[in-house]
Formats: structure tokens, sequence, C-alpha cells
């Protein structure tokens, strides 16, 4: 009986990371917003660091570099935001410095693939990600009304991608990784 029902919640648990969320690079964005809601944005993106550090508290460290269906573990989830806090950074200025587009990422995540964040402690990786993080959140306390209007084109999305709506995309990127862990952990709860 009690393996039946610990068989039962696995496969719910596998079903319910399946049928998750949408692909990041599936989803479509409409930037649309018109009012300056940049410190609500920077107020997200200063609490990523606290709500990974919380969610990871809860993690036995044996669990976390589980790769269910050759996806990414935990710690690649985690090692992810910070290869790509760089590039947030650089995009910040190439709308600054007037660029007509916003340079490319590498869509096939090359970084994080060949990172070997699975072979990197927490602490660590949480560390790097909070210090990377840090010295955007400073570049974006210190924007102007204008910097924050200011744009240039997305690559991918073909669409003109503003300071404010770059930093929503970042938010909603790492909203999109702040899932995958949730989900990845609940298949450690059975």
């Amino acid at each position: 009986m009690i393996a039946g029902l610990v068989h039962y919640q696995r496969n719910r648990c596998l079903r319910s990371f399946n049928m998750g969320q949408i692909n990041w690079f599936d989803r479509d964005f409409s930037f649309q917003q018109k009012e300056n809601i940049m410190p609500s944005v920077i107020e997200r993106l200063e609490g990523t660091p606290i709500r990974l550090r919380q969610k990871l508290e809860k993690f036995k460290v044996s669990k976390l570099t589980f790769q269910p269906h050759g996806k990414w573990s935990i710690l690649e989830h985690l090692g992810h935001l910070s290869d790509l806090e760089p590039l947030w950074q650089a995009r910040l200025n190439d709308i600054l410095q007037g660029a007509d587009f916003l340079r490319p990422a590498d869509l096939t995540n090359t970084q994080t693939t060949q990172a070997n964040h699975n072979g990197r402690t927490t602490d660590y990786l949480l560390s790097k990600f909070e210090s990377l993080r840090l010295t955007t959140l400073q570049r974006l306390n210190d924007l102007s009304e204008a910097d924050i209007f200011r744009f240039a084109l997305h690559p991918r999305l073909k669409t003109p991608m503003r300071t404010l709506d770059l930093f929503i995309f970042v938010a909603e990127h790492d909203d999109h990784h702040l899932a995958k862990i949730t989900a990845l952990g609940r298949l450690h709860q059975v």
C-alpha cells in the first residue's frame, strides 16, 4: 500500500514537472507598460537571491544535481542565472550607449551546459549570483527617468526593448527558473 502511494505521488510530481510552464524561447512578450514601474521591477530583482536562498535551504544536498529526463538540475538552473547576469548588464550598456540592437544571447546556453554547475556548492553559486545581481542593482538605482525609457531592438524578438522592458524580461526570466527549481524540488518530496 505505501509503495503504491509513493509510486503514485512520484508519478504525479513527474507529470506536474513535465506539463509545467512554456519553454522560455516559446514565450511572447508584449512591452506596453507606459508608466515608470522601475522601482517595483528593482524590488523584484532584489528579491530573487533571497527567494533562491530560502528555496534551496529546503533541499538536501544530494538532490540538487538530479536531472530528470536529462534536463537541468536545481544547481544548473541556479548557475544559469549567474551565467546570464553579465548579458543583462551588457544589454543595459547597449541601451545606454545608443546601440540599435541589443547583443544576442547564446540560444544554446553553451555556457551553462559546459559550466559543471553540479560540481559547485550551493553557497558558491548563490554568492556568485548575489554578487553579480548586486552590481546590476547598483547600476539600475543610478538610472535617470530618461534612461529607463531608452531602447534598442531585441535581436530574437525583433521588437524595441526599453531599459524598463529589459528588466521586466529579466525578472520574468528569474521567475521562470525559480518555478523550474520549485518543480524539481517537488519531485524530491516523495
